[in-house]
């Protein structure tokens, strides 16, 4: 595994580094000690899975207010899509900056967002799923979101959502 800094505070980019041998390839997705390593504190207790069917459906951008705040390690499983993580955090150097990163099935590629940052992401492809560890069960109650295209965070997706849930319209 390799760990590439964002512009994000705490965020990163993880490359897998798949051994190829005759059968195929092998890949470790996750080791704690390799995350403690690059010092990272994250220790999985939920796992969920996204699928959605349709291309350009937006999801987010959502967070768990504190203390209920969630790490995420996120993969695309299949499709393609374009996930993002906004820094919410007005203590941190990088607060209101963003990440966005191309996410593909089969891809070496995948995000890990820090707690106290925003999360959602932009399906590219029909039939794109997104598979995501989370550091902290999700509370309802502590469920909230910002808006996908407000100004002040100045993301450029790549296409305009076409399917978006009425909360994260408003």
């Amino acid at each position: 595994m390799r760990f590439i800094k964002t512009p994000v505070e705490g965020a990163w980019i993880v490359e897998l580094a798949p051994h190829q041998d005759p059968r195929g390839s092998f890949a470790r997705i996750y080791c704690e000690q390799a995350f403690a390593d690059a010092g990272i504190d994250f220790r999985p207790v939920q796992v969920n899975l996204s699928t959605n069917p349709e291309p350009y459906t937006l999801r987010g951008l959502h967070y768990q207010r504190a203390p209920h705040g969630e790490a995420k390690y996120v993969q695309c499983m299949a499709g393609r899509l374009y996930d993002v993580a906004v820094d919410l955090r007005p203590a941190s150097p990088t607060y209101l900056a963003h990440i966005g990163v191309e996410l593909v099935a089969g891809g070496n590629r995948l995000l890990y967002i820090p707690a106290g940052c925003a999360h959602g992401y932009l399906t590219l492809a029909p039939d794109s799923a997104l598979y995501y560890q989370v550091s902290h069960p999700y509370v309802a109650e502590a469920g909230a979101g910002v808006r996908w295209d407000d100004p002040a965070f100045g993301i450029n997706w790549p296409a305009t959502p076409q399917a978006i849930a009425d909360r994260d319209a408003l």
